[in-house]
């Protein structure tokens, strides 16, 4: 089974639009939605904003569900001006910049205590895959900007997609990640530019949903 784990109910709500047969459940605080996607049996877990939830409903998708795979979908951040407001970019890599052991263990920023390199690699459904910076916090912050720019050299950042991602490379589950594009940093403020594109971002996932799903299907089965 495929379970999705999406942060806020309206980034949930276009995929639920998608589905039949949907029922609900509430588990340890978090809403889970069944039903059928395409004909096949889905779990959509709602976690709530940020990297624990992220993390827990990742886990409870693995735990109680026996996901075959995790697919993250949500809004993020563009960090060059190459990238479309409203478009959906499939996710290579995921990192925390907000994870910071440099003083104790001498490694990079983004680099967690049980790994080698900042980047974990997720399941990819095609070429051009992006790489999203994960943390705690939504802001204007420049140091912020220039570091994920300068440092990482990511293309996006979000508070969810690099929890899971840590918590699906200990299971060995694949994780899928697409991330639609709701504001572009250096073109005003991030909070304005997010309330103004949020319904666009809502009505291209709806309209994709199906073709994401079926992508990701087809790089399972190779």
């Amino acid at each position: 089974m495929i379970c999705f784990v999406i942060a806020l109910d309206g980034e949930a709500a276009p995929v639920l639009a998608n589905m039949q047969d949907t029922a609900r459940e509430d588990i340890y605080g978090k809403k889970v939605y069944s039903g059928k996607l395409c004909g096949d049996e889905v779990r959509v877990l709602v976690c709530g904003v940020g990297k624990v939830n992220a993390a827990c409903a990742a886990m409870l998708a693995i735990d109680r569900f026996k996901a075959d795979a995790i697919i993250n979908i949500g809004t993020a951040g563009a960090l060059n001006r190459s990238m479309e407001i409203g478009g959906i970019y499939p996710v290579s890599h995921a990192a925390q910049y907000d994870f910071d052991l440099k003083q104790i263990n001498g490694t990079d920023i983004g680099v967690l205590n049980e790994f080698s390199e900042r980047w974990l690699p997720l399941a990819c459904t095609g070429e051009g895959g992006k790489k999203v910076a994960t943390g705690d916090r939504f802001n204007d912050d420049r140091a912020d900007f220039f570091m994920l720019r300068d440092d990482f050299c990511a293309d996006l950042r979000d508070i969810e997609c690099g929890a899971a991602a840590q918590v699906c490379a200990h299971a060995k589950v694949p994780l899928y990640a697409f991330k639609v594009v709701s504001d572009v940093a250096g073109s005003g403020s991030t909070t304005e530019q997010y309330c103004d594109n949020i319904a666009l971002c809502y009505k291209n996932i709806e309209r994709d949903i199906c073709g994401i799903y079926a992508a990701v299907l087809q790089n399972l089965k190779g």
